[in-house]
């Protein structure tokens, strides 16, 4: 059974974008005292599930590759001694996805946290504007909060699929099964506007990070302005509250004690 961990393993994280037609290397760079012995690539796209690309055996020589990459050219990968680069080539709508890189040694797998390759095409049509609200949402520990986005679909006339990241220590992909609440103002569908959910219950410091709503519609993904969510520190350890009240009050008796017994001695002198 394979066990997966937080890794040594740094690669590009947030978000790329390139032109239909261009070229893209996403980095991945690898500890030092690392004892990995098989080097990965993996790619999720959108509402997907993760599909192997690549992946090196150390001691290979040459190394050998998948038959993915062989009926791919486009995709190649770019190996050497503490590097894993994959480079795309002439780059197509399809290739939009989220990148992994990964290791691999005793069963322990690591993965890098993530980049997500955004392809743009101009000829395509797309929604005129994608807005998150609030900019930045602060909220205490337990409690909740909702992320908006807002999407006019402009000149674009299919339904599109809304996802949501979470971008901090690593890249996280959400997605919301929440309907949209939608609202006319005019006529055509240009003059829609429709708002999705990101609701987040009891949230917990772990939830602090920036997210990102991103829409998928006529072979082309925007993104959002991004939302800070600040999760406010919690208040103390009661426990922690009491021992200082407690110990302030000993502190106050003793002093307290050290006068009486001074007025005494000094009582005692006076009257001997």
């Amino acid at each position: 059974m394979a066990t997966v961990t937080s890794s040594a393993v740094i690669q590009d994280v947030g978000v790329s974008s390139v032109p239909v037609g261009g070229s893209v290397t996403l980095h991945c760079f690898y500890n030092s005292t690392q004892v990995a012995s098989h080097y990965s690539w993996y790619r999720q796209t959108l509402g997907g599930s993760p599909m192997v690309l690549s992946t090196t055996y150390k001691f290979d020589k040459p190394p050998k590759m998948l038959v993915w990459l062989e009926k791919h050219p486009r995709f190649a990968v770019q190996r050497q001694e503490g590097e894993n680069h994959l480079h795309i080539s002439h780059v197509e709508a399809q290739d939009a996805a989220v990148y992994f890189c990964g290791s691999s040694h005793n069963n322990v797998v690591e993965f890098g946290q993530g980049i997500f390759l955004n392809v743009e095409d101009p000829k395509e049509s797309r929604p005129e504007t994608v807005t998150q609200e609030p900019a930045l949402a602060s909220t205490n520990p337990g409690s909740s909060v909702t992320l908006d986005c807002s999407v006019r679909p402009g000149q674009c006339t299919e339904e599109h699929s809304v996802f949501w990241f979470k971008h901090d220590s690593a890249l996280g992909l959400l997605h919301t099964n929440d309907g949209p609440q939608c609202e006319h103002r005019g006529s055509g569908s240009e003059a829609r506007t429709c708002t999705y959910h990101l609701q987040k219950p009891n949230v917990s410091r772990s939830d602090a990070g920036t997210y990102y709503c991103a829409v998928a519609s006529c072979g082309h993904v925007m993104f959002g302005n991004g939302t800070v969510l600040q999760v406010n520190e919690e208040d103390g350890d009661p426990d922690v509250h009491i021992q200082v009240l407690v110990m302030l009050s000993l502190i106050r008796m003793g002093i307290l004690l050290v006068l009486f017994s001074v007025c005494l001695v000094t009582y005692c002198i006076r009257t001997s």
